[in-house]
């Protein structure tokens, strides 16, 4: 099997590599678009199919792997921030609440295709304008949905209780990819 990686994230490449897997990242040009009336528990599954999809033909023992993450509070999804404004708008949100982290997977070869979504409950403790500020100025976290990574100073600092898969917040649901992989 030779295992392909769609992503740019260090951050999978680094769970995926401490699984075990040897895997080859390759890039997807991939818009990701999500359909207007998408309910958001779908949503993830749906971005990681659509990067699926966009990539060319496998071939012989190809497998990819391509992954999305989605953080949602009061039915709203909140993307990666496009500038530090909307990253502290999304923090101030998220502040002293409960919110939901999506991670979909696809896993994919030349005749199968797997996909899969985990979710995980985060806890915030309050945030105050100073601590988003902190955060936003030496995290910079502008490739992370909802605007922090769990691993980072505000994960640390500030997730009062989880309820779910550390790796699931992170980026990747290492369970389901292990559990997966190990099928085929």
């Amino acid at each position: 099997m030779k295992l392909l990686l769609a992503s740019q994230s260090p951050r999978r490449k680094e769970l995926l590599s401490n699984l075990g897997f040897d895997f080859e990242v390759v890039k997807i040009d991939c818009e990701e678009i999500l359909p207007e009336n998408i309910r958001i528990e779908d949503a993830a599954a749906y971005l990681s199919e659509l990067k699926a999809d966009a990539f060319r033909e496998l071939t012989g023992d190809e497998v990819l792997l391509t992954a999305d993450t989605v953080v949602a509070i009061d039915h709203q999804i909140l993307g990666k921030p496009k500038d530090e404004k909307e990253a502290a708008s999304m923090l101030r949100m998220l502040s002293g609440k409960t919110h939901q982290v999506y991670t979909g997977i696809t896993i994919k070869s030349v005749d199968t295709i797997h996909t899969e979504t985990d979710v995980a409950d985060v806890t915030f403790d309050e945030i105050t304008d100073d601590e988003i500020n902190y955060y936003i100025q030496n995290y910079k976290p502008f490739d992370k949905a909802g605007s922090y990574g769990i691993q980072e100073w505000l994960g640390m600092a500030k997730i009062r209780k989880m309820n779910g898969s550390f790796y699931t917040i992170m980026g990747l649901p290492t369970h389901l990819v292990y559990k997966i992989l190990n099928k085929i």
